[in-house]
């Protein structure tokens, strides 16, 4: 709900001056029998951030807000009426505030001023916006298990390998998961609100399977990792010439990833398979070129000092010299 409040404010641009609530747990921790609210801890930090006074609605009695659930209903109706469908949440909420602005420039029945026109007055007798947004985040600290996992609420998030058996501070976010160790975030990942479930960067273990090689097909946090059909043809290649030590290879390849893009590494592994440069030193080549913007140097037509090597073609004829007194 913290979330909600904090986009709704960078919405208006302002703060108002008061705000009437349902009576909803994560607001209110407990209801004491004289009527005052003890405040939820996440709540308490982010009305001191905003300032602005908060009431309550009687437990029970929704004509207390009946106005909020009549425009609830009018939203609803107007804009998700046939049922929307978007790619992402983003995308959905995108939409919604673009409905909201269109409808600004509308005038109610019983009105002579439209919708932005009282908005407007009512936005000169709000407050200002803080100079930064309140962290609307769940907080809590945990310690890093011998697979490289963190447990939160009831799932378990992976963190680099590096970082096994140490202390770590949790923040839970809406849509995110943040970890970190120290004054560094060591790890980011969408929150998962499933029970008992693991949630894997399978960039984390890279490490790992670097020198446990063979268990690259085994590992799980790597089962479900969808990588471009390019990455499969290199890794092919790479064991069909190096056998295990290409694997290796195909998996400093990926390393790469903790430090780039996956798209500015597809696009590397595109070109190393189009010029047949099938080797880590080529794709981080081509990557680090890919990244600033300047050409690759695997022809060696540009460097025309070093000497020429001409390999002929070999004839079965070459050997019959070895039959020949002359050879014994």
């Amino acid at each position: 709900m913290d979330d909600g409040h904090i986009h709704a404010f960078a919405f208006f641009g302002r703060v108002p001056l008061s705000v009437l609530y349902d009576n909803d747990r994560c607001l209110v921790s407990k209801i004491l029998p004289d009527g005052t609210r003890l405040r939820a801890t996440l709540f308490s930090g982010f009305l001191s951030h905003y300032l602005f006074r908060d009431r309550y609605g009687r437990p029970g009695k929704g004509n207390d807000k009946g106005k909020v659930e009549g425009l609830v209903g009018l939203s609803r109706r107007n804009f998700m009426v046939p049922i929307p469908r978007f790619a992402t949440w983003d995308a959905f909420n995108a939409y919604l505030e673009e409905q909201c602005r269109k409808r600004q420039a509308d005038v109610l029945r019983g009105r002579s001023e439209t919708i932005g026109e009282r908005l407007a007055r009512d936005l000169a007798a709000m407050s200002d916006l803080p100079a930064v947004p309140f962290e609307a985040c769940d907080q809590a600290t945990g310690r890093v298990s011998s697979q490289a996992l963190v447990r939160y609420k009831t799932n378990d998030y992976s963190v680099p390998v590096a970082y096994g058996h140490r202390d770590v501070w949790i923040r839970g976010y809406v849509d995110a998961v943040v970890i970190g160790c120290g004054g560094e975030v060591i790890a980011r990942h969408p929150r998962c609100y499933d029970r008992e479930d693991m949630v894997f960067d399978p960039i984390h273990y890279l490490p790992l399977i670097e020198r446990k090689i063979n268990a690259l097909d085994q590992a799980a946090p790597l089962a479900e990792w969808d990588l471009p059909p390019e990455f499969a043809t290199l890794r092919r290649l790479m064991e069909a010439r190096m056998i295990k030590a290409g694997r290796r290879e195909y998996v400093q390849v990926l390393r790469l990833l903790e430090t780039f893009d996956i798209d500015d590494l597809h696009a590397a592994v595109k070109k190393a398979l189009q010029l047949g440069a099938v080797g880590f030193d080529a794709v981080k080549h081509l990557l680090l070129c890919q990244v600033e913007r300047r050409p690759p140097k695997l022809d060696l037509d540009v460097y025309p000092f070093l000497p020429r090597a001409h390999v002929a073609t070999t004839s079965a004829a070459s050997y019959m010299s070895l039959l020949s007194g002359d050879a014994a």
